[in-house]
């Protein structure tokens, strides 16, 4: 690897780590979903302090250039997390709905025990948030 790119990873992973720990201190990013942002940061140092793994493995892949490599890695790193979002994103949708669900039998309830109809506006709410 070139020295040049070398240090700059350094540089990106040091810069990468203090905005991902500012962010946890501030808790803008729930500690159980930086796992994956953490692990793929020092997966980055250790390729940044050791370029002789990304050479290995990239001639073992058969990619000619580390440079190259070290771009797949970052995609393929960047992917897996894109894929953990989108099933975190997923599974608090079906929360939400689940939610909004049991909210409006619970409303509904308490209209049926209190001896009220339901107001017409109610039903327009549900119609526009796609609930």
């Amino acid at each position: 690897m070139v020295p040049a790119l070398r240090y700059a990873l350094l540089l990106a992973v040091a810069l990468y780590f203090v905005i991902l720990f500012h962010i946890l201190s501030r808790r803008r990013l729930n500690l159980k979903y930086s796992l994956l942002w953490i692990v793929s940061g020092f997966l980055m140092l250790i390729i940044g302090v050791f370029p002789e793994i990304m050479t290995f493995l990239t001639r073992l892949i058969g990619i000619k250039e580390p440079a190259n490599g070290l771009f797949a890695l970052v995609c393929f790193c960047i992917i897996i997390i894109l894929m953990s979002i989108t099933a975190i994103v997923t599974t608090l949708n079906e929360k939400c709905t689940r939610l909004v669900q049991t909210v409006a039998i619970l409303e509904k309830r308490i209209r049926e025990l209190e001896g009220r109809p339901a107001a017409p506006e109610d039903a327009d709410i549900f119609e526009k948030t796609g609930f």
